[in-house]
């Protein structure tokens, strides 16, 4: 099923329209993105599959608002994004957008804990005891109650994964990107922390987009999205 083959009557969590993206300079320049148009709507997992090179993750990241598009439009709950770096950017991600990477990126001076609690902190709206206490609820609902105080080096490959959703879900957000966030892992894991993702969206009604080179991963989600050179195709 293609991108705009979707009833708009679902909430729209984010959404973007014509997006373009060069990559590399003068000979060397790429068009990697080329008129890219989609809509995520909350409570829906969405996959992204594609062979390398085809725009996947830089399509992510420009839907992050961690990279700028060269042309387009990403209107992020309701809000079209500005179109310079500044703090009113910085805070439409922080309060919309969570991520999950390949690589988890837990600090590792910090417990499990403290790192989920580091976006509510730089986002600013809840007070050192609520963020304790959401912190630990997270961690909880991702099956790591019992671990709050550990280093990421005394967690498994699979719990820090965990760790790492349960900071992506820090602030609420209406949107949840994750850029092949099983990749590094075996399949028991794999499908752990794929279950844990797409269950804790569902019951909190954000949308889920993941890009994925794994099928039966891409199989378990409510659309499929299919990237070749820039574009989705049917």
């Amino acid at each position: 099923m293609s991108a705009t083959e979707q009833s708009d009557e679902r909430e729209i969590a984010l959404e973007c329209r014509d997006l373009h993206k060069h990559l590399g300079e003068g000979a060397m320049r790429v068009h990697v993105l080329r008129g890219v148009n989609l809509k995520l709507y909350r409570g829906e997992v969405s996959a992204i599959v594609g062979p390398s090179g085809c725009g996947k993750s830089t399509l992510l990241y420009l839907l992050g608002l961690l990279d700028r598009q060269d042309s387009g439009s990403i209107i992020v709950g309701g809000t079209e994004a500005p179109p310079g770096e500044d703090g009113s950017l910085t805070r439409l991600r922080g309060e919309n957008i969570g991520f999950v990477f390949q690589f988890h990126f837990l600090l590792p001076e910090f417990s499990a804990a403290e790192n989920v609690i580091l976006p509510m902190r730089k986002l600013g709206r809840l007070s050192e005891s609520e963020m304790q206490e959401r912190a630990k609820a997270l961690l909880e609902e991702v099956g790591l109650g019992g671990k709050t105080h550990r280093l990421p080096s005394q967690l498994s490959g699979g719990e820090q994964q965990r760790v790492a959703i349960a900071r992506s879900l820090a602030n609420m957000p209406g949107v949840l990107l994750a850029d092949e966030p099983t990749g590094n892992l075996d399949v028991k894991n794999s499908l752990m922390v794929f279950e844990s993702l797409t269950r804790l969206a569902k019951e909190k009604g954000q949308a889920v987009l993941i890009v994925t080179h794994n099928p039966d991963l891409a199989e378990k989600c409510d659309r499929i999205l299919r990237m070749q050179d820039g574009q989705f195709i049917d």
